[in-house]
């Protein structure tokens, strides 16, 4: 058992027993063993299975105790798996190993700082900015954590010592200004501020912070402005939608509304919340194994954090686990804000498993609590599409549109369905009603346009609405395929082969239009160009096609056989 492992080999950061199980034959040295675990280990971590990978690695270092790189990966896939105290005996380990190994200080700095150990953490930080006085996230993390402690003087230069090294790092301006603000130093508080944003002019961070500091100094008309301009660069952004309305009602009663410690409260930094953005800066640079170090990390420290594990979740799923995805959403609970983005993401990830029932489920659960949210009731109406439950995706468009009767989307795509379920009328006076609305609508247009060319009806009206479709895009291979049918059922078949080829040209993959221009070589007389573009058709078609389209084929070759026998 491990816990019955000496102190003075726990010191050492490895396990002998463990070492002993996995000791390699006489004749190999231990670095050939410990490389063959690592390699494993990579392996097995990059097809997600993130459990053996962790044993690998686990082998690997009893193998090859001394090379700190490896202890440094088991460390970090710990940190991942919530396992801390693993974690932090490896890190140590590894200092003793290596005193000026900055992986491993800055691990354990976030280890000690998500457990509540800022003293500790502190101190990590202060030894990697001696080995490297220009690591910018330990400065940033450092300057954060003396601004919680409310050691403002010593937050301050550490920051400005990050400005000055890396003028253009769009957070050290924006901490800095934090810091200064907390400290009341609000005209300093605004020029870091203003340099945060010269850097990046749509950050929704900047500009709702400086909309709270002016707040604070009880200038109305500028805070308005920068939440104002928060929303236009995010419009789901709930702090900047409450702050704007708190303002709003304030001018009135400033005093009642808001106090000014109250608004430093929220411009007080916490060094969790700093991670978590490094985490985000991370994601966004797609290098997924150290956001989810630092989200984790959050997450020690605050479990009950769903917009972190929202984060730490939305990570596993870009990085294709999605069953770690899935428990991560799961652990959101239902009262949480992020819950219904939680189960639409399943949702999501359930659909691509071919998982149809499962992934309605989840939209459901996602509805249920957000029942006006147009978009998710949507997303719910397309799943039951693709099942093949017309009546019901039916019944939830009816729904939307009886709630927003002037929105031309959702009159579209009940359009639509009215169509595939073979309701032609109400698809048609959709339609209709949708370009009443909207009459540039390019896909109600081509709809519409393509019906009545499928019908053989109103030909001359189909051509002019498909017309006015490729005036908005005239490049859209299925709105020239529409235009090409209208001249099939005309029986102008030289003008439908010129208008399908350039369709085909543009939407090559798509089966209706190679067989459409199947259709109209075989009428003219280019039966082997016929017989190519069938083929192709039914290389692509859906099962429900695939007969129709073998009996042209047959059909055509039965021809060719004949004419060759009869010449």
């Amino acid at each position: 058992m491990r816990g019955s492992v000496p102190s003075s080999s726990r010191r050492e950061g490895w396990d002998p027993e463990l070492q002993a199980e996995y000791a390699p034959p006489s004749a190999l040295p231990p670095e050939a063993a410990a490389l063959g675990h690592f390699l494993k280990a990579e392996i097995a971590i990059n097809e997600g299975d993130l459990e053996r990978g962790l044993k690998e690695y686990e082998r690997a270092v009893a193998a090859d105790p001394g090379t700190a790189m490896l202890r440094v990966r088991l460390a970090t896939l710990y940190v991942r798996n919530g396992m801390l105290p693993e974690a932090t005996e490896q890190c140590r380990a590894v200092v003793e190993l290596d005193s000026r190994n900055v992986d491993a200080r800055m691990l354990l700095a976030g280890i000690e700082s998500s457990l509540g150990h800022d003293q500790e953490a502190t101190a990590q930080y202060e030894a990697v900015l001696t080995i490297d006085p220009n690591h910018q996230d330990a400065q940033l993390l450092l300057g954060a954590i003396y601004g919680q402690l409310q050691r403002y003087d010593r937050a301050i230069e550490v920051l400005r010592g990050l400005t000055d090294r890396s003028p253009n790092y769009f957070l050290g301006h924006y901490y800095l200004g934090r810091v200064y603000a907390a400290a009341h130093e609000f005209e300093k508080a605004e020029q870091a501020l203003r340099a945060a944003a010269r850097l990046n002019p749509q950050s929704e961070l900047v500009l709702v912070d400086l909309g709270l500091l002016y707040e604070a100094q009880k200038q109305p008309e500028k805070a308005i402005e920068h939440y104002q301009r928060a929303l236009s660069a995010n419009p789901m952004s709930k702090v900047a939608r409450k702050r704007l309305g708190g303002v709003y009602v304030g001018q009135k009663r400033l005093e009642e509304a808001l106090t000014q410690f109250q608004e430093l409260e929220k411009i007080e930094e916490n060094p969790q919340e700093t991670r978590a953005k490094i985490g985000l800066i991370y994601f966004e640079r797609d290098d997924y194994d150290r956001a989810i170090t630092e989200f984790t990390l959050v997450l020690a420290a605050e479990p009950d954090n769903h917009r972190v594990r929202y984060y730490l979740a939305s990570v596993f799923g870009e990085m294709k686990l999605y069953d770690r995805a899935v428990e991560e959403f799961d652990r959101i609970p239902a009262d949480s804000e992020f819950y219904p983005d939680a189960r639409i993401h399943i949702a999501y990830i359930r659909q691509q498993a071919g998982r149809l029932d499962d992934a309605i489920t989840e939209a459901k659960r996602a509805v249920s609590v957000r029942p006006d949210n147009s978009d998710l009731v949507g997303f719910l109406a397309s799943l039951y599409r693709e099942k093949g439950a017309l009546t019901d995706a039916i019944e939830l468009l009816e729904q939307l549109v009886a709630s927003n009767p002037i929105n031309d989307k959702y009159l579209f795509q009940l359009g639509a369905l009215y169509d595939e379920a073979g309701r032609k009328e109400e698809a048609i006076a959709t339609l209709r009603k949708t370009l009443e609305i909207n009459a540039q609508h390019a896909q109600a247009l081509n709809y519409l346009g393509y019906t009545y060319a499928d019908l053989g009806t109103n030909l001359d009206e189909a051509e002019s609405l498909i017309r006015r479709a490729l005036a908005v895009s005239p490049d859209d291979g299925f709105f020239l395929d529409s235009l090409g049918w209208v001249f099939y059922q005309r029986g102008n078949y030289d003008a439908a082969v010129e208008q399908l080829e350039r369709a085909v040209e543009r939407a090559s993959d798509d089966a209706t239009i190679l067989e459409h221009l199947g259709d109209a070589y075989r009428q003219i007389g280019r039966v082997a160009e016929a017989l190519k573009a069938y083929r192709d058709a039914l290389d692509r078609a859906k099962e429900a096609d695939r007969q129709r389209v073998r009996d042209k084929i047959n059909i055509l070759q039965g021809n060719n056989h004949q004419g060759e026998r009869g010449s």
